[in-house]
């Protein structure tokens, strides 16, 4: 890799790793150093309710090139690595999580990478060791279901951990939606980018953050926020029923025209229950469908800043409108 003088920021997220924090700094400080670069490391902890703060600002103080970011309570983890990226002030920005997951290792590739000529480079998870098989099915449905019915293309595998450059980073900041997926967005930015395969590592300590219930809530939230395939998901099935609605009327007409030439002993009462409690179960799942719209709608509208700092507890960073 050529010797680069720009700046590389890199931003983690924080929430509950005070066992990994110092850990994980001397590896991917070492990574750095190695490097002969210039850098910044701003941690953005998202309402942690163990002891990271300590660890960060124990770290700040012995580092200047670090910077704590200290949201005012758990946002969760897409707003705040907005919020690193919106203090980044580095030429290319480096997105990595803080639990060891992430290799630190190869970030000497997504630089170079970036040298080349790519404005994104994203890391794709070929595997994860210690990946329960719920979330590994569920990754995998939600690939193709996505890709296949909203009309966009997700590449299956990949992470938060990516590189992006300072323009990439400006554009991003304009998109202002609160239910969000990073990588989401920022694929959508389109840009020419590039790809680094790795296979994710264990937790260094703790507990994954995201449980099955949050990974599902944010694979919801991607296809709201980046498709309107959901809203014509009623009109599909309306289009479904309507005919088989009345094949299921002719045959009862037929039935008591004609007697019953399948014996099922169905009596057209029965037909009108099931048909009934069919609709009626349509007519809900279209009305949640209709909820979630005007739920992200109803946030969208409220216009509360995405994240707050709260500058007492902050180190390094001048606090400024973050909205």
């Amino acid at each position: 890799m050529r010797k680069n003088s720009k700046l590389i920021s890199v931003i983690i997220p924080c929430y509950n790793e005070a066992l990994n924090i110092d850990g994980f700094f001397i590896k991917l400080n070492n990574v750095l150093s190695e490097m002969n670069i210039p850098y910044e490391i701003l941690y953005v902890n998202d309402g942690s309710l163990d002891n990271s703060l300590e660890h960060l600002k124990n770290l700040a103080k012995k580092h200047k090139f670090i910077k704590v970011i200290n949201l005012s309570r758990n946002f969760g983890k897409e707003i705040a690595a907005t919020a690193g990226v919106h203090y980044a002030k580095g030429d290319a920005l480096i997105m990595i999580d803080g639990d060891g997951q992430h290799p630190p290792e190869l970030i000497p590739q997504f630089i170079q990478k970036w040298q080349d000529g790519a404005r994104i480079v994203v890391g794709l998870r070929s595997d994860n060791q210690k990946e329960g098989a719920v979330k590994k099915i569920g990754s995998k449905l939600f690939y193709k279901t996505f890709n296949k019915f909203t009309g966009a293309h997700l590449i299956p595998g990949s992470t938060d951990f990516r590189l992006i450059d300072r323009g990439v980073q400006e554009e991003f900041l304009k998109l202002t939606e609160r239910n969000r997926i990073t990588r989401g967005l920022i694929d959508w930015l389109g840009f020419d980018r590039e790809y680094v395969t790795f296979s994710a590592n264990p937790r260094m300590g703790g507990e994954a953050g995201y449980s099955v219930s949050k990974l599902f809530k944010l694979a919801l939230d991607s296809f709201v926020s980046l498709s309107l395939a959901p809203l014509y998901f009623a009109l599909y099935i309306g289009l479904i029923i309507l005919p088989l609605s009345f094949l299921l009327g002719c045959f009862s007409v037929i039935e008591m025209l004609i007697g019953d030439p399948l014996n099922l002993h169905i009596k057209g009462t029965a037909y009108l229950v099931i048909l009934t409690l069919f609709l009626m179960g349509i007519v809900l799942v279209s009305q949640g469908i209709i909820a979630i719209y005007l739920s992200h709608i109803h946030t969208e509208t409220q216009n509360r800043p995405l994240f707050i700092v709260d500058s007492n507890k902050s180190h390094g960073i001048e606090v400024q409108s973050a909205d």
